[in-house]
């Protein structure tokens, strides 16, 4: 089983922003699909995002780096905001 760790970034940033039922799916697809099987359920990323990982929940994307036993999420956002501003936020997270 994986480890969830969350950068300090997505509690503080991302969540906040989102309603509570997106926040209950997004927790919920988290903890069964990530912490079991997240190469499984995620897709990679190419290009300068080829490290990480993205997990579908309905039009929200949810960005991780796996690193041996622990899925590391970097950022959770909209689809449209995910991959343009994906490269600068993971690297101003320091996961990139």
């Amino acid at each position: 089983m994986f480890q969830i760790l969350y950068h300090p970034s997505v509690l503080r940033e991302d969540f906040p922003h989102l309603n509570r039922n997106i926040k209950e799916r997004l927790k919920a697809a988290i903890e069964h699909r990530l912490t079991r099987a997240p190469e499984d359920y995620g897709k990679p990323l190419r290009g300068e995002l080829q490290s990480l990982w993205s997990l579908r929940v309905g039009d929200y994307r949810v960005v991780y780096r796996i690193d041996r036993e622990e899925v590391k999420i970097i950022q959770i956002a909209h689809r449209r905001d995910a991959y343009e501003a994906g490269i600068l936020e993971a690297r101003r997270r320091g996961w990139l």
